[in-house]
């Protein structure tokens, strides 16, 4: 079942919320250039900074469409949703009082929430990693499931993107978004190929202008390959994907990150504190990399995206139209 903003988009693509990377900027310019630009609530200190950034989105989207007569594609917010989380119930609050569009959530899919953001007509995506997880989203009543397979920037998955698209699509009809490795308009033709309804694109939105990423994390982006990612949960306690120069460049060399548990960072931070500083010192990416070399404007590369992408649709035609 493909969702009904689908026909509203330039391309079927969710730029998706990265810590301490999305920011209002990236989110405005997604959605004025049609796919959907989405932000961590966490990425704001403090719930009175994420309405203001939800407000901020809203209004500028709101000019554009007056100034232009064009329709903004739809924004997004990512709440974690876990025990952990003490912002989760007032970030909602925010989220159900001015209306927005797209919830994705993670680390958990409840289904009290899902009925709130319901409410107000909006909809629901959750990540998961595995059958397990989507099976208990599916229960929660989510609007969609964002696979995350393996070579994905950030709490990646191990499965290949085919098994676990399949997999999933045996007992779940809704909204099926995959993220794993997706940098070019030919990745996002795969990905529908794959039996996906959009792509869910992470790394490449880590290099352009409007992001809030260091120079030199863009620069180390540019510089990598495949396999300068490296998968571990020394960083976090959870398995996520790093730049290995940047791993290095903290001091954590191969037995380190081959290690299970997570590297003490300092006993005076609390959880959230933690993470953050590790995050902020050790970039995330996925596999997809190798085919990022440039940092452009998010306009340019989503135009760029929007050109390889149907090229791709025609080859596939071609293919087709050969074999069949």
């Amino acid at each position: 079942m493909k969702p009904q903003f689908l026909k509203d988009l330039t391309l079927p693509v969710i730029a998706a919320p990265m810590f301490l990377i999305s920011g209002p900027k990236l989110v405005i310019e997604c959605c004025k250039n049609g796919i959907v630009g989405t932000f961590p609530a966490l990425n704001q200190r403090s719930t009175e900074g994420f309405e203001e950034w939800v407000i901020e989105i809203k209004e500028s989207l709101e000019s554009f469409e007056k100034e232009t007569g064009k329709k903004a594609a739809p924004f997004g917010v990512n709440l974690i949703v876990h025990p952990t989380n003490p912002r989760v119930q007032p970030d909602l609050e925010i989220c159900i009082k001015h209306k927005v569009p797209l919830i994705i959530t993670s680390l958990g899919a409840v289904s009290d929430l899902v009925s709130a953001v319901h409410s107000y007509g909006g909809i629901v995506y959750h990540d998961v990693i595995k059958k397990r997880h989507a099976e208990k989203a599916a229960e929660a009543g989510v609007d969609g499931l964002i696979l995350v397979a393996a070579g994905a920037g950030g709490h990646a998955g191990t499965l290949n993107p085919m098994s676990l698209v399949n997999e999933i699509k045996r007992f779940f009809d809704k909204t099926i978004l995959l993220s794993g490795c997706i940098s070019t308009g030919n990745d996002i033709a795969s990905a529908l190929q794959m039996g996906a309804d959009m792509a869910y694109m992470g790394t490449r939105f880590i290099n352009v202008s409007e992001s809030m990423a260091d120079k030199a994390y863009q620069e180390m982006i540019i510089n990598s390959k495949a396999e300068d990612i490296v998968y571990t949960a020394a960083v976090s306690g959870v398995s996520a994907n790093f730049l290995r120069p940047s791993l290095e460049s903290m001091g954590i060399t191969e037995d380190l990150w081959n290690q299970s548990k997570k590297i003490d960072f300092g006993n005076e931070l609390d959880a959230a504190k933690a993470e953050a500083k590790a995050w902020k010192t050790i970039w995330s990416a996925g596999q997809g990399v190798t085919s990022i070399k440039d940092v452009q404007p998010t306009a340019e590369l989503i135009k760029n995206l929007h050109n390889e992408f149907k090229v791709a649709l025609k080859n596939q035609k071609d293919h087709h139209d050969f074999y069949c």
